[in-house]
């Protein structure tokens, strides 16, 4: 009788732990498909992420190519220095003209 008692324990304390076992299977497997669907919406977030700043760098890219091609800088410091060229060539000749002027004109040597 004692042995049959200790018996019916045993399998109660290993139908207990296999009863626990057999609970906790459930909540563990709740927790990885939980987290299996959180990896993927991480994923699925950076993924969307890259794409974004793809897309934000292939546009700038795209502007500064655009900016090159018009070469819009380029023009207008070209032209700003024409422009200076063209006035400092102007003032010179304006010298030039005033000089040879006042050497045509006659000039009078007052007389003491």
């Amino acid at each position: 009788m004692k042995s049959l008692s200790y018996s019916l324990l045993v399998m109660l304390g290993l139908s207990a732990a296999a009863h626990g076992a057999d609970d906790a299977k459930p909540r563990l497997v709740m927790k990885a498909n939980q987290a299996h669907e959180q990896a993927l919406k991480t994923e699925a977030e950076q993924l969307e992420k890259a794409r974004a700043a793809a897309n934000d760098t292939a546009s700038r890219e795209a502007d500064v190519l655009k900016r090159q091609q018009n070469g819009s800088w380029e023009d207008a410091q070209r032209d700003k220095a024409a422009s200076q060229f063209s006035e400092r060539e102007s003032r010179e000749q304006k010298y030039l003209r005033e000089a040879k002027e006042a050497a045509k004109k006659e000039r009078k040597i007052p007389k003491p």
